[in-house]
């Protein structure tokens, strides 16, 4: 059922929960400068409000998102009155967006359909938008967007950014009262440079240069503000006592001779395809812009043509932002390189200028395989479109324009032990795999590291203070060459005494952390061995299919042979696939894999697995969960419901039972309400298994 097929008591409840949804992101997008959710759900949730609004209009309520703009200020600043409220832009998704655009605006302006109209085209800086108050030339107040009518008072920190913000106005001309607006953002050079500062001091990266200029600016101590790389655009005008000039684009050119930093990309343009061109050709050089855009924005160039225009809600009618495809860029690949994971499969990996995608700095893109790279054709110098979906590591979708590199292939040897790396052939089907494989096994180095990597990681055995670095330097050093040698660190004190960055507390706090976990639950000892096709899931199938670390070991050499009760049984596993059974029994039954099982065993100890309760409410049901859980962690939640038979998955779908929502809830849950599915706050989960 669509929305607008709903009742008005549903739309009513369906759009003040909109509401709330929009006005939490909206809370950490402008205040907490830590967006919840990535720019295609923001519009997704936006645009299905307005959907409700234009079919409910006498539901629309005074407090709606789509009345304002921003959020009030926090409290941090003083607060300054937009004599001119800062209002937000409507969004075109699509080429056919933009048209209807120009086709309103003639209608608007009765002008017939064929007239030429002039409109302005500029990049849409990703960053966070600011007025600057001018008066008889000089700067008095700098203030942040706020909620569009009253702002944070910042000007101590914007009069820092001396580079593209005058203290007084440059040339003549210049109306006695100026407000000037524009965005605030981060170069990704200086952006760079800045992780890589914060990496240094043991601080946690920014996530993209948008976080980092909003945090950078917002600072209480003016002199933090003033170390940040910050640099400002001028594209528009709040309060004058005078007109800057008749036209948009004469108006910019004038904040340009006064002092103000400008796009050089500002265009102007009579028809929708001429600007529809400048917008692919803009998305095209995007990675080479130096800085974030998510956009192309369009304006009407006659400033008494915008004056008759006017304003509808809470965005002009003569200006519309062409937005990018939210999941997707292009960029340029610089290099081509291999890597070998815990499996020995090599994987090209595409190094690229870094670009903003989704709300996060992409440097890196999976390429598959040499088969990928084949039907792609691609090669380093291209030009290429890149996609980003979720947690997903980025791909590579199309070449957009072809380099002058030459022509990429896989090598036939590792990179990294030199043994012959081979595409295996499908005994079934004769098919030869798509993955090219180190034959060298754990005596591989990059496979006995990230074999080590994976084995201390999050969802494995959450070793804190052993991360990717300090196991490789252990690796490096022979302090570590299996997984047992982690649990024997605490004997080779001295040896670690003697290293940089390792002092006596840092010592003992990653001693605390190993002993904490030599008893380890059963899912996560068979999930941290590595064993190929085997995720958290068929872990957890596994762990409930063994249940104790005896029966595992009992079954060792009977799990290698294919008509054995033993290997037979794990295919009968409900959820457990031939490949992921063949796997297992192929790496239980290696014996260099057994023996360096068994010296696991002679150090950890495995949790039994409980038995599930077969008769809960929830047994056979699917379930899932998404949001900030605040009672128990994520994982914590998934045990419990796959303990009481449920089945946990990632998405939703028709199939999925429940879903378990926290704050901060986004896409899930609205597909959630469109399919029907069961809500559960947390509360209600916990009294429902009760």
């Amino acid at each position: 059922m669509s929305d607008i097929n709903l009742t008005e008591s549903q739309a009513k409840k369906r759009m003040a929960a909109l509401s709330m949804e929009i006005r939490a992101a909206d809370e950490q997008y402008y205040n907490e400068d830590a967006p919840s959710l990535s720019d295609a759900d923001y519009d997704a949730l936006r645009k299905d409000l307005i959907t409700l609004e234009t079919a409910f209009p006498h539901l629309i309520a005074k407090n709606s998102p789509t009345q304002k703009v921003g959020v009030k200020p926090s409290g941090r600043f003083g607060k300054i009155q937009h004599s001119v409220p800062m209002l937000s832009l409507d969004n075109a998704f699509n080429d056919e967006d933009v048209l209807d655009f120009t086709k309103r605006v003639k209608r608007f302006l009765s002008l017939a359909s064929d007239a030429k109209l002039t409109f302005t085209a500029e990049p849409k800086i990703d960053g966070l938008s600011a007025a600057l108050r001018y008066e008889n030339g000089q700067l008095v107040t700098g203030a942040t967007r706020g909620d569009g009518q009253t702002g944070e008072d910042v000007t101590r920190n914007l009069m820092t950014l001396r580079q593209d913000i005058p203290h007084r106005l440059d040339g003549s001309g210049w109306p006695e009262v100026l407000e000037v607006r524009g965005e605030v953002y981060i170069e990704h050079a200086a952006f760079d440079a800045m992780n890589a500062a914060q990496v240094e001091a043991g601080k946690p990266a920014y996530k993209n240069p948008r976080n980092a200029a909003a945090g950078s600016l917002r600072q209480i101590d003016p002199s933090i503000t003033a170390s940040r790389p910050l640099r400002f655009f001028a594209y528009a005008w709040g309060e004058v006592s005078a007109p800057l000039s008749d036209t948009q684009f004469g108006a910019v050119e004038n904040l340009a001779r006064w002092g103000f930093s400008t796009n050089p990309d500002m265009r102007r343009h009579d028809s929708a395809k001429s600007m529809i061109a400048h917008y692919h050709e803009i998305e095209e050089k995007r990675a080479a812009l130096g800085y974030d855009i998510d956009g192309v924005v369009y304006k009407v160039n006659d400033l008494a043509l915008q004056e008759r225009l006017g304003f509808v809600s809470r965005a002009p009618r003569w200006a519309i932002a062409h937005k990018f495809p939210a999941e997707k860029a292009v960029t340029v690949i610089d290099t081509i390189d291999v890597q070998v994971g815990r499996t020995g499969a090599l994987t090209p990996v595409a190094r690229l200028t870094p670009i903003t995608v989704g709300g996060v700095v992409v440097s890196n893109a999976t390429l598959h395989n040499e088969d990928e790279i084949t039907r792609l054709g691609v090669k380093p110098g291209d030009t290429v479109e890149i996609q980003r979906a979720g947690d997903v590591i980025p791909q590579v979708l199309r070449v957009v324009k072809s380099g002058e590199g030459e022509a990429f292939t896989l090598p036939k040897q590792c990179p990294v032990c030199g043994a012959e790396a081979v595409r295996d052939i499908d005994e079934k089907t004769g098919r030869q795999d798509v993955v090219r494989r180190c034959t060298n096994g754990l005596a591989c180095p990059a496979q006995a590291i990230e074999g080590l990597k994976h084995f201390v990681s999050r969802r494995a055995f959450d070793i804190d203070g052993l991360g990717e670095k300090q196991i490789a330097l252990f690796f490096e050093l022979g302090l570590i060459k299996e997984p047992s040698d982690i649990f024997e660190l605490p004997e080779k004190r001295e040896a670690l005494e003697k290293l940089e960055g390792f002092g006596k507390t840092s010592i003992d706090n990653l001693f605390s952390a190993i002993e904490a976990r030599k008893t380890i639950s059963f899912q996560r000892f068979l999930y941290a061995l590595g064993i190929r096709h085997i995720g958290q899931g068929n872990a957890g199938l596994f762990a409930r299919h063994f249940q104790t670390q005896e029966n595992l070991v009992a079954q060792f050499e009977a799990l290698g042979v294919r008509t054995s009760t033993a290997y037979l049984s794990l295919l009968g596993i409900d959820g457990v696939g031939e490949a992921a059974a063949t796997s297992f029994s192929q790496f239980i039954s290696e014996p260099e894999n057994h023996r360096v099982i068994q010296h696991l065993l002679d150090v950890v100890t495995i949790e039994p697995v409980e038995a599930i309760t077969s008769d809960s409410v929830v047994s056979g049901k699917t379930v899932v969960f998404t949001g900030k859980l605040e009672k128990f962690s994520r994982d914590e939640a998934k045990a419990q419901a796959q303990k009481l038979g449920a089945k946990v998955s990632g998405s939703i779908s028709g199939k999925t039972d429940y879903l378990v929502a926290g704050p901060g809830a986004g896409s899930k849950l609205t597909k959630a309400q469109g399919l029907g599915v069961t809500i559960l706050t947390e509360d209600e989960w916990l009294q429902l298994v009760e």
